[in-house]
């Protein structure tokens, strides 16, 4: 059986900062070198699709190699600095990734469906200096731009690297017909496409980072609710490439595989499985940009002889729902990954008596690049979260920070070299998290069985996960309390069959206000909020329960629904 690795996990180095031999057979320092040895290996290969164009890993290396080159030459962005990518799962995403890698650049992952409130934090806490937009999205960066130190815009059309016939056919039926794309008014943007014309001929300086320095910024709420970036180091992601690599290598091939890619690529999962591990492994990847059109997502889902597929509870229960999924040829599948939210048991069978498949799950966190441990193939647990991958050593721990016998629940806590650095000007929050000998502290409930898999008992008491994203109850919680009706409330997860968890509200009414108009505090929300951290339930209550200093018990509402 194999077991969480004790010795050389780089103990007495600094997080972020190594990279052990066993992880790096190809002796990689970037993940530049990662591309540039898969555009050699699997040259005409496919590498990605989407909408119906398909990237092979020559063009890959070629279009990211332009974008670097407008990056060198025609803006004034040099080595360090930040650059955000706002875009959905199209083939733009692994161009401008690794173009903006070549030159030497830090990625700042931002999710489209933030608001522009929440833009606004995310770009100024990083320091953002360039961004590259989904046109869809653009609106809400014309709001906040001014109020950024973005220099620098480039915007992206669905259909942008498509035939100029097809190009113009797409584009203008997604932008007049079905009106997808907002109006917005950006003047010094300039299109992808001719940052790309305008790179064309000039040199290309690849820049040789180190592995130890920064390669992305993936924000998150940690344990606190407080966006964060995390600090992912090339030495982080290659480590955990080849750890993640380890486990499907088990049944993948080089150069033969097609993964179904729905959850998006700015999402540290998907991210690191489609942009990086099938990337070494020379596996093409169908990106699915609108997954939750699940008619649209089948019909591409017949074009393809897929081999493996990447989700989440709340897709797989949505595709097996529907006829026509279920009639498709799943003969040549063979690996479903699930993460980014817990997988449940009806989910799990459900799918394999669909596609006759089981479902492998893992765990992981943005923090830890993401993956942690996973089921190994054929000897999977439902229910449980698998073993820890190589060189991740973990330790289940009470609040004293003493360890626990095998078989007692308790703090999950992570060390191995996929261990972000740390969080981004974020000392003090760095410290929360980490132990003095070098343990990420996850937040979430845990037991290891005497078999070595881990399981997880609770998570982060507060936390809620909407189909696969954290949603905090204290910036819930920090809208509603800004609403002329609301003088408090309390923000829990509940329950959801489609999306595994949805936001419940527990509000109390200011003295004027006789009853409260739900809808439109739904509507007030949005305003505010990602559309997956708007409220789906709404209760009105005379008062919260409190303990003794007035802190609101959620605790109590939670019991409460389960009772119920």
């Amino acid at each position: 059986m194999e077991t969480s690795t004790h010795n050389n996990v780089g103990v007495d180095k600094a997080p972020g900062s190594y990279l052990p031999d066993s992880l790096n057979p190809a002796g990689y320092q970037s993940l530049v070198d990662i591309l540039d040895l898969a555009v050699e290996k699997y040259n005409e290969l496919p590498a990605f699709t989407s909408i119906g164009r398909t990237l092979t890993y020559r063009e890959l290396g070629e279009k990211s190699d332009l974008f670097a080159a407008y990056l060198q030459n025609e803006t004034d962005l040099v080595p360090g600095d930040r650059i955000a990518i706002q875009l959905p799962n199209v083939i733009q995403y692994p161009v401008v990734l690794f173009g903006a890698m070549k030159a030497g650049l830090i990625v700042v992952n931002t999710n489209p469906l933030y608001t522009s409130k929440e833009l606004e934090h995310q770009f100024n806490d990083a320091g953002v200096k360039a961004l590259v937009v989904f046109a869809n999205m653009a609106h809400n960066v014309e709001k906040i731009l001014a109020k950024t130190s973005i220099k620098h815009v480039i915007i992206t059309e669905i259909a942008d690297f498509h035939t100029s016939i097809k190009r113009l056919l797409v584009n203008s039926v997604v932008k007049y017909v079905k009106k997808m794309v907002p109006t917005y008014h950006l003047p010094n943007a300039l299109s992808l496409n001719h940052a790309l014309f305008k790179g064309a001929g000039k040199p290309v300086v690849k820049i040789k980072a180190t592995s130890e320095q920064i390669a992305v910024l993936q924000y998150t709420g940690g344990t606190t609710g407080v966006a964060k970036g995390a600090m992912l180091t090339h030495a982080n992601l290659i480590s955990n490439t080849f750890q993640l690599s380890s486990r499907l290598r088990t049944i993948l091939e080089e150069g033969v595989e097609t993964y179904i890619a729905p959850l998006p690529l700015y999402h540290i999962y998907a991210f690191l499985i489609h942009g990086l591990t099938l990337l070494e492994l020379g596996g093409h990847s169908v990106l699915i940009p609108n997954p939750r059109d699940l008619s649209g997502f089948v019909k591409e889902l017949k074009k393809w002889k897929f081999t493996g597929f990447v989700g989440l509870n709340t897709l797989f229960v949505g595709l097996c729902n529907k006829p026509d999924f279920r009639e498709l040829d799943f003969s040549h599948l063979k690996l479903t990954c699930s993460g980014g939210m817990p997988l449940t048991h009806s989910a799990a069978e459900e799918w394999q008596a669909v596609t006759g498949g089981v479902v492998v799950e893992g765990y992981g966190l943005t923090e830890t690049s993401p993956v942690v441990s996973f089921n190994p193939i054929g000897k999977e647990q439902i229910g449980t979260i698998g073993i820890p991958i190589p060189q991740t050593e973990i330790r289940i721990q009470n609040r004293e920070g003493q360890t626990l016998p095998q078989g007692e629940s308790g703090m999950l806590c992570v060390r191995g070299p996929q261990v972000m650095k740390g969080y981004w000007n974020q000392e003090l929050a760095t410290q929360e998290v980490m132990t003095e000998d070098g343990f990420l502290i996850t937040g979430d409930i845990a037991v290891q069985h005497a078999d070595g898999y881990l399981q997880i008992v609770d998570r982060a008491k507060d936390m809620i996960i909407v189909s696969g994203f954290n949603v905090y109850p204290t910036e819930v919680e920090g809208c509603l309390s800004s609403h002329p009706d609301i003088l408090e409330s309390a923000a829990i997860g509940v329950a959801d069959d489609k999306a595994g968890e949805a936001v419940k509200v527990f509000v109390v009414l200011k003295a004027e206000t006789e009853v409260l108009d739900i809808q439109a505090l739904r509507a007030y929300c949005k305003e505010h909020l990602a559309a997956y951290k708007v409220p789906k339930y709404v209760e009105v209550r005379t008062e919260l329960p409190k303990n003794n200093v007035g802190k609101v018990l959620r605790r109590a509402f939670r019991e409460e629904e389960q009772v119920s």
